[in-house]
């Protein structure tokens, strides 16, 4: 088996991957983008050149979600990312979804417009993520209502999307103590041993983020 990653601790779809190699102890060679010549390398792989990108045993496997059903079929572990039941998985598959689309997109939007440098726009996308995050908090509160994690009672795919959606959206608009479900299960999150190596080896790079890092996990 000759796994490699390419990615960047700093990025959200990178740390969901990454939740998944090491919650399975899966070995891998981790091409860092910032290291001289992998971001030419990623290009060379993936000519949209979004990370991360896995690469085994010669086959090139793109986009987060993908990557780890990848895993789960390949390269089996004691925790599963989507269950054999077709019914169960769908759920997963979508509370996966939503993460990656109502939360994490969301969020990204005045990101986008702060890396531009035009503050009118960015006040205006600060404004909408607010109105727009509150209305996927709201529905994360009622569906997460009686779960342990994201689809149910087993950590899954959905929670690897969770995780670095919620880390990062709770930056833009914190989630308020309307919210005491979704807030714990972000605290969760936070306590899983593979996310909390995710948030530690991406420190250092809080700097980039364009809005500024607030005092908090």
């Amino acid at each position: 088996m000759s796994l490699t990653l390419y990615s960047h601790p700093f990025s959200s779809y990178c740390q969901k991957v990454l939740m998944a190699l090491w919650e399975n102890e899966i070995a891998f060679t981790y091409r860092h983008l910032e290291e001289p010549g992998a971001s030419e390398a990623l290009g060379r792989l993936w000519p949209l050149g979004r990370f991360p990108v896995l690469v085994d045993d010669g086959v090139t496997v793109a986009e987060s979600s993908i990557i780890i059903e990848h895993l789960d079929l390949r390269h089996p572990g004691p925790v599963r990312w989507l269950p054999d039941d077709r019914d169960a998985a769908l759920e997963v598959r979508f509370m996966d979804r939503f993460f990656d689309n109502h939360v994490m997109t969301e969020m990204q939007k005045p990101v986008a417009e702060a890396l531009r440098g035009e503050a009118g726009r960015k006040d205006e996308a600060l404004v909408e993520a607010a109105r727009t995050l509150d209305i996927a908090y709201g529905w994360l509160e009622a569906r997460l209502t009686g779960r342990s994690w994201a689809a149910g009672e087993d950590f899954s795919l959905a929670d690897c999307a969770a995780a670095p959606s919620l880390f990062y959206a709770d930056w833009v608009r914190q989630i308020g103590p309307q919210f005491p479900v979704l807030r714990a299960y972000r605290s969760r999150l936070l306590a899983r041993p593979s996310f909390a190596r995710a948030v530690e080896e991406a420190r250092p790079y809080r700097h980039y983020f364009p809005l500024g890092a607030p005092d908090r996990d």
